[in-house]
């Protein structure tokens, strides 16, 4: 009898663990597959605000994405040329308008804190003046979307044949922290090749190799 409850113990303790464990499995990732995998970056930058709600080009940062195999990350200089004067967002401004009016007096200059990083970047006070002692350098993102070094990818290729951002890099006009949506695996890739060369893409004819050496060489 007491063997029999020793047993039945196990087994209900057992029971509960591969519950446990299966729960807790779904947030496991296989090697190389880093679906959900969204890293915190140096500067909090928002795909939502830029790309999604003043619907500013991918590649007005991006500038590489159509004419090098890498899309290339925006230097400072880029973002400088919006943050020269625009130095915190809007609510932000309005907000100290308000108090200024309150106050009787002209309104400060409000910085961000993500734009005082970008400045400090720059080697400039929140003044956008040259700041005694800094130098510029340049800001340390963190890549998101990771391929082995045996894999071969090319920018150029897929963005002038059509192929939207979204497509591999999933809404991130969305995103207030660009995150990885697809597995990016061999398998993902050979489908889209397929699924582009029967259907095409943006209505036009393409023949997307899935010859090994397309990608492997």
């Amino acid at each position: 009898m007491q063997q029999r409850m020793i047993t039945i113990a196990l087994l209900i303790g057992l029971f509960f663990s591969l519950i446990a464990l299966g729960s807790g499995m779904s947030s496991w990732r296989l090697p190389d597959r880093e679906t959900g995998y969204a890293p915190e970056q140096p500067i909090d930058y928002s795909h939502r605000l830029h790309a999604g709600e003043l619907q500013i080009n991918c590649q007005f940062c991006h500038t590489a994405a159509d004419k090098s195999r890498h899309a290339g990350i925006p230097s400072s200089d880029v973002c400088m040329k919006c943050h020269k004067f625009v130095t915190s967002s809007f609510d932000e401004m309005q907000d100290e308008i308000k108090n200024a009016e309150a106050e009787n007096r002209q309104p400060d200059q409000i910085v961000s804190p993500a734009l005082k990083k970008l400045y400090k970047s720059c080697g400039l006070d929140e003044s956008l003046k040259p700041e005694a002692g800094a130098s510029p350098h340049s800001i340390p993102w963190v890549r998101v979307h990771n391929l082995p070094d045996y894999v071969y990818f090319d920018h150029r290729a897929h963005v002038t044949a059509g192929v939207t951002c979204q497509r591999c890099h999933g809404p991130v006009e969305s995103m207030e922290r660009v995150r990885q949506v697809e597995s990016l695996s061999m398998g993902w890739c050979v489908n889209c090749h397929r699924e582009a060369t029967e259907t095409g893409i943006d209505g036009n004819a393409v023949h997307a190799s899935t010859d090994c050496a397309a990608c492997h060489f």
